[in-house]
């Protein structure tokens, strides 16, 4: 399989121009200044903008004085649209971060029922184009007739997880069940909370990107994947977990959002026995979790954090 299995570089498929500013869009106004696509970090932008400094209510200056801003340059999440086309046939279009591209086509496959396992990939190609990217995955015959006959469109906003679906059936599709070989102890759950901030590059430089870590059964962190959609950053660490062929049952994976349901049942097809979120879960999320028997944690601070489902594995 050509690439799938490959170690991706983060931002390899990221486009990269610039826009170089004129002396009045350096002087004037609040405007757009000065775009650099292809920033600091893999996935980003630089920008120059304005940014009002501290003042006291008393010296609020009048419309027009620009007085209390500073000129700086920002580092920004990128967002570009992503197709995934299945020989030849385009699936999906999601907004996504342009980085770990490989890992997203393939997780993003595998969770969304596509395939089965990573072998029926054959190829992943990455193109770009001056409106988006499209990730060219070739894919055994079985699972694209199967894929024809389930098809459907999901070109939505970011991370959006359930664009594009016809019925209530379809919106709840049944979590896959997980086994129970996963037991750890409190201060694993803690060591990765406490260790996740350190771990992302891109979200230190933005703070305006979700991010999802695999941590081993001692809390360690050994993979984090990063996405202005946290459906997209499962994704990706889900398509590297398989990509590395790391076990299922040997670690955890810790996500910097909101417990929702297609997380749940994203993590339940690839296996996954517990999630953790930084903040709280939906019930419905609960109840899925419940039904495919993943542990499911979540309001995660270093060293608090509640249980909602099957707690035997914390223990």
């Amino acid at each position: 399989m050509k690439n799938a299995l490959q170690d991706s570089r983060s931002g390899s498929d990221a486009p990269v121009s610039s826009v170089q500013p004129t002396s009045d869009e350096q002087n004037d106004g609040v405007q757009i200044h000065n775009v650099q696509i292809g920033g600091e970090r893999p996935g980003s932008v630089t920008h120059i903008a304005r940014r009002t400094s501290r003042v006291n209510p008393a010296d609020i200056p009048s419309p027009g004085d620009l007085s209390s801003f500073e000129t700086r340059r920002e580092t920004l999440p990128e967002e570009v649209p992503v197709a995934l086309v299945y020989n030849g046939i385009s699936q999906a279009v999601m907004l996504a971060t342009p980085n770990d591209l490989e890992d997203f086509a393939l997780g993003f496959s595998l969770s969304e029922g596509i395939l089965k396992h990573a072998g029926e990939i054959y190829e992943i190609d990455t193109v770009e184009r001056p409106n988006g990217i499209e990730l060219r995955l070739e894919i055994s015959a079985e699972r694209f007739v199967g894929l024809k006959e389930r098809r459907r469109s999901l070109a939505g906003r970011t991370g959006c997880g359930l664009c594009g679906v016809e019925s209530l059936d379809q919106a709840i599709r049944q979590a896959l069940p997980v086994a129970d070989g996963l037991r750890l102890p409190v201060r694993s759950i803690q060591r990765a909370l406490d260790e996740l901030p350190d771990q992302q590059p891109l979200y230190r430089a933005t703070h305006a990107v979700h991010g999802a870590a695999w941590a081993d059964r001692n809390g360690k962190i050994m993979l984090v994947r990063e996405d202005v959609g946290r459906h997209n950053a499962l994704d990706k660490l889900l398509g590297a977990l398989t990509r590395e062929r790391i076990a299922a049952d040997s670690g955890f994976i810790v996500l910097t959002s909101r417990a929702s349901v297609e997380l749940v049942q994203k993590a339940a097809t690839l296996g996954i026995e517990l999630l953790v979120f930084i903040a709280t879960p939906t019930g419905l999320a609960i109840r899925i979790a419940e039904q495919a028997g993943l542990t499911l944690a979540g309001c995660a601070r270093s060293g608090d954090f509640s249980i909602y489902t099957h707690p035997q594995r914390v223990v």
